[in-house]
């Protein structure tokens, strides 16, 4: 057994809860997946309202996995819910599958459960939304992702099936 003075990262990380345990109340983690960048969003304690919060630029594994553990730990975060990037039949692609990777990586680096929840159009909205501001082209582009992110766990929080994922995004 470890004593006070050896690092937390020695010890072995809880497993996250399993798909049914997903919580209902407490803050939740919306991520954009992108092998480059990846949109953060964070819902309120009551699980209705999220807000756009980052833009993360993806580095290394190590300082990945450090930066969502101080995400989870600054905001209280009690699950993450990552976009999974389907194609216009449902179908899975490579990306949603990148992404399936990604929210398994979430999980063991976090120690929380993760839900996937279809992004279709996120990007898509949150580009018209921010033509319609008047930005610039440099401004848009720094915030398309973790509005992508917002809609999107927005419409997780929205969707009335949130309690049970479907089938087929279990695996």
């Amino acid at each position: 057994m470890p004593n006070e003075n050896e690092s937390s990262a020695a010890q072995p990380k809880p497993s996250p809860p399993r798909e049914a345990e997903f919580p209902t109340t407490g803050r939740l983690l919306g991520l954009d997946y992108g092998s480059k960048r990846i949109g953060v969003a964070v819902s309120n304690d009551e699980q209705t309202i999220a807000s756009p919060l980052e833009l993360w630029a993806r580095r290394t594994a190590v300082l990945d996995a450090a930066r969502l553990r101080s995400l989870v730990q600054d905001y209280g975060i009690v699950g993450i819910v990552v976009g999974l990037p389907v194609h216009m039949s449902g179908a899975e692609g490579g990306k949603a599958r990148e992404a399936k990777q990604f929210g398994r990586w979430a999980a063991s680096a976090s120690g929380q459960p993760v839900r996937f929840f279809d992004e279709r159009f996120t990007t898509a909205r949150a580009e018209e939304h921010l033509l319609s501001s008047g930005m610039t082209r440099r401004q848009r582009q720094a915030r398309l992702d973790k509005l992508a992110a917002q809609i999107m766990l927005q419409a997780y929080l929205d969707a009335p099936h949130r309690g049970q994922a479907p089938a087929d995004l279990r695996r």
